[in-house]
């Protein structure tokens, strides 16, 4: 069955309605002026988003776009109180962000597991008739009604959360080089646009080193502004660590321009991703590719971006990337080992 990835979806959510305080006297043989005993009305029910590692897409409210929680109960007679509406819970994957679709406040930015936001908050349950005897008020024969839960659309988006985002046009070899790098198994062919969803996969750089690698499909000129299939999907690299730019460098290409192409996209969309750390992987190595090496090595040199040919196909030069890698990660980190978020998957 074709996995289905789904990173933007929109939902209703309406919290309980707290239950009505009773109205109620105490009537029993031998106690004469039992006075009020009428309980308060439950407080209606919450609706949260919690993060799950089982749940990797929000494909799951695109089938249920409605979440209600149940009201709270009426209070009764002998000063009992309603029972509590049952709270809600919505889980979602990690890197989701929670938007009100109304205002577009960010409610939350849930990036742990566990992590748990109150979207809608249940109605409070109304006081009972006991609540408003006083010395001068001994037979009180009023009630509150329980208030109306919280109700409101959401936006959610999903940014994956990873430590290196593969960038660079169609076909230069992302997808063939996360499969030598990790063990994810993405879709390859020699066609433009063969991945439509982003891929992720696990880099083990040592048994207690590991960081997450995100394939994100391809990127072309106008992409921030909804060409291709970009825009859909730069989100995903607003949370990387390192930016590794996968280049066709065999005969024919032009590998400086199609640098130049993704990282104007890149800046556009977004300029902090300007800032982050960067990296290139000359791929196709094992292709005739004429000048191309030679013209690229001292384009980078200049700029002070590490440089590593490697052909994903025949994993030459994969053993070099890796320490680079781990390299660029451990400065990007500022500690002696990095220990990315990976390690808990």
């Amino acid at each position: 069955m074709t996995n289905v990835f789904i990173d933007v979806a929109r939902i209703r959510v309406k919290a309980g309605h707290g239950g009505k305080g009773c109205i109620s006297f105490r009537r029993e043989k031998y106690v004469p002026r039992g006075g009020p005993d009428g309980g308060d009305g439950g407080r209606g029910g919450n609706v949260f988003v919690e993060t799950s590692r089982s749940a990797r897409t929000l494909i799951d409210l695109k089938y249920q776009q409605v979440y209600r929680a149940p009201g709270g109960r009426h209070g009764q007679g002998k000063k009992k109180r309603g029972r509590n509406g049952a709270d809600v819970i919505i889980r979602v994957p990690l890197g989701t962000v929670i938007k009100d679709q109304e205002t577009g406040q960010i409610l939350g930015d849930l990036t742990e597991e566990r992590q748990r936001v109150l979207v809608a908050r249940g109605g409070r349950g109304g006081k009972g008739n006991v609540a408003f005897a006083t010395a001068t008020r001994r037979v009180p024969r009023i009630a509150e009604e329980g208030a109306a839960g919280e109700e409101r659309s959401l936006l959610l988006e999903l940014k994956l959360l990873a430590d290196i985002g593969l960038v660079g046009v169609p076909n230069a070899g992302k997808s063939t080089l996360l499969r030598a790098l990790t063990a994810a198994q993405p879709k390859i062919a020699d066609y433009p646009f063969t991945t439509l969803v982003p891929n992720l996969g696990v880099l083990d750089f040592s048994p207690h080193a590991r960081a997450t690698v995100a394939d994100i499909p391809g990127l072309i000129a106008g992409a921030s502004e909804g060409a291709g299939l970009g825009l859909s999907f730069l989100r995903h690299i607003e949370r990387v660590r390192l930016i590794v730019h996968v280049l066709d460098i065999s005969e024919g290409q032009d590998p400086l321009k199609a640098f130049e192409v993704v990282e104007e996209e890149l800046q556009a969309y977004s300029h902090p991703l300007t800032h982050l750390p960067r990296l290139v992987a000359a791929n196709k190595v094992d292709l005739p590719h004429d000048k191309n090496l030679g013209r690229c090595r001292p384009y980078f040199a200049g700029r002070g971006i590490p440089f590593y040919p490697v052909s994903a196909l025949t994993e030459q030069g994969l053993s070099a990337l890796n320490g680079g890698l781990q390299e660029s990660l451990n400065q990007a980190a500022g500690q002696k080992e990095y220990r990315g978020p990976g390690r808990a998957l």
